[in-house]
């Protein structure tokens, strides 16, 4: 039986030092083809920010009387693989064991003309296309551990129904973003087959410009010097 156990983590900032402060899990049984129900528990922490309370709606006392967060606990039962909806958030805070996939990475390429690649959008729209249906109840509260690592589960199904193996998930979760069109400056949200290469160079030279933005203009400029 192969298990992929969905995860996903509400936090008290987005880089470690920061604490887990609550965990969810949902694993997708593919050889059954089933989502298994999900589950949520509490960790203990030490401050609660209200920027990031403002988020997930997480109180300090609501954590207190948990132990802290211990990854080995996600693996009590278990599983081939995990995976989450930009997992390289949640990798932050642990060592996976096993092989990760990255349900945003993947989202990306499989679907590039998606309205946005985020968790709830990606559900709403695939939702309206009949590829998904999961229980209403327990996608909520949103921006919770629980309903949001149910949802990510129903988004790596429809993935996998697409004839994608876990295999090609996991090296393209290892590769940055392939983005479907350009992100910044003039020629934002146009394909990058439409963005001039002067601009494209500009971007290999700017030092401070996101690795992933770089390896998708040097994809571009391959691209096309292979077309030539």
């Amino acid at each position: 039986m192969t298990v992929i156990r969905v995860i996903d983590f509400e936090t008290t900032g987005t880089e470690p030092p920061a604490q887990v402060c609550e965990v969810g899990l949902c694993d997708l049984h593919l050889d059954e083809n089933r989502i298994a129900e999900p589950r949520t528990w509490m960790c203990g922490v030490e401050a609660m920010p209200p920027e990031v309370r403002a988020i997930h709606h997480i109180s300090l006392a609501e954590c207190e009387g948990w132990d802290a967060f211990d990854a080995g606990k996600m693996f009590a039962e278990p599983c081939d693989a995990i995976a989450a909806h930009n997992a390289e958030f949640e990798t932050k805070f642990f060592d996976a064991p096993v092989p990760v996939i990255c349900t945003y990475k993947v989202a990306l390429r499989v679907w590039p003309d998606a309205p946005s690649h985020s968790n709830g959008a990606l559900r709403y729209w695939l939702q309206d296309q009949g590829k998904i249906a999961p229980d209403h109840v327990k996608t909520q509260p949103a921006h919770r551990a629980g309903p949001d690592a149910y949802v990510t589960a129903h988004i790596l199904k429809a993935l996998f129904e697409t004839g994608l193996t876990g295999k090609e998930m996991v090296v393209w979760t290892k590769e940055p973003r392939l983005l479907p069109r350009c992100p910044i400056g003039k020629f934002r949200d146009k394909p990058w087959s439409e963005v001039e290469a002067g601009f494209l160079g500009w971007m290999l030279r700017q030092p401070t410009m996101e690795a992933d933005l770089k390896w998708n203009a040097e994809r571009e400029i391959e691209r096309r010097q292979k077309a030539a």
